[in-house]
């Protein structure tokens, strides 16, 4: 598996996303851990999770219990595995989500992460989703505050604009690794934090890089060139979705979701896919 970089970590150039695992609609605990286990037999050393990935209320951190339990479960060496949360995003158990970026609150709910997960320090902890009745510069000093006690090994932020990342790494003192946002291709506005993530050499984290657990399977339909070219290369359109991202950018590590065996080994082929300039250009203008 390729390699890329997070902070001082070098992690598979693909992720896992836990979230399909934990919400509506999820698999069985046993299949949940079998995904894990093939992620990780295929190479996979980067997981993405949050204390929110859940059904809600007291269900909280079901996620982050599930990937911690599966990875100290699978039996290999884990040594280089990176496990990314995130706080400030809530299921209140009613179906809604809401959020919460006091420092109190994410420095409590930081706590909370350390404790599921089984470990002395969160690998890469996020700010989930700013709070526009929290000043952003507040919710971040807390991510500061974590990192400056040892809490967290690395700092990173999701769903922020340019603005937002240039403010957060200045208050984290340069030490911004990673900006975790929407990115597929029907979700395009977040071109402009990926080119700056690329530009300040901070890790770009696309999250529902298919379009979303619903529309994922419409993939290849929606989107023709993607469909043509991942004939043309006999992979999948997902595949297809997943090469053309790393190809944007060194800086790039999609996290799909998956919640099938078959499905994280498919997208871990993605490493193998090479695109042409042309290819390139068809694709991006999809």
């Amino acid at each position: 598996m390729q390699t890329r970089r997070i902070g001082d970590a070098q992690v598979s150039a693909i992720g896992l996303g836990g979230m399909p695992m934990s919400i509506e609609g999820r698999p069985d605990e046993a299949r949940s851990i079998a995904t894990v286990h093939a992620a990780l037999d295929a190479g996979i050393t980067f997981f993405d999770t949050a204390d929110a990935y859940s059904l809600g209320g007291p269900e909280t951190g079901h996620n982050e219990t599930l990937i911690a339990q599966a990875v100290h479960s699978w039996g290999g060496d884990t040594s280089d595995v990176l496990i990314a949360t995130k706080g400030g995003h809530l299921r209140p158990g009613d179906g809604s989500w809401t959020v919460d970026g006091r420092p109190e609150y994410l420095k409590q709910a930081a706590d909370a992460s350390l404790k599921r997960l089984g470990v002395d320090a969160i690998g890469l902890y996020q700010f989930h989703r700013p709070d526009p009745t929290v000043d952003y510069a507040d919710s971040v000093g807390a991510i500061r505050d974590l990192l400056d006690a040892g809490k967290i090994r690395y700092a990173g932020i999701s769903n922020a604009n340019p603005e937002q990342i240039r403010l957060a790494d200045e208050i984290l003192g340069g030490r911004l690794v990673s900006v975790q946002n929407q990115f597929s291709p029907a979700f395009r506005s977040s071109e402009p934090e990926l080119e700056l993530c690329d530009e300040m050499g901070i890790a770009f984290l696309p999250w529902s890089p298919f379009g979303g657990i619903s529309r994922a399977a419409e993939l290849g339909n929606r989107f023709a060139p993607f469909a043509a070219v991942a004939a043309d290369k006999g992979v999948s359109p997902h595949v297809l979705t997943l090469a053309w991202m790393l190809a944007k950018s060194p800086v790039v590590v999609p996290i799909p979701g998956a919640s099938r065996p078959s499905s994280i080994q498919d997208s871990a082929t993605a490493v193998d896919v090479k695109l042409t300039v042309e290819e390139m250009a068809a694709l991006d203008a999809a």
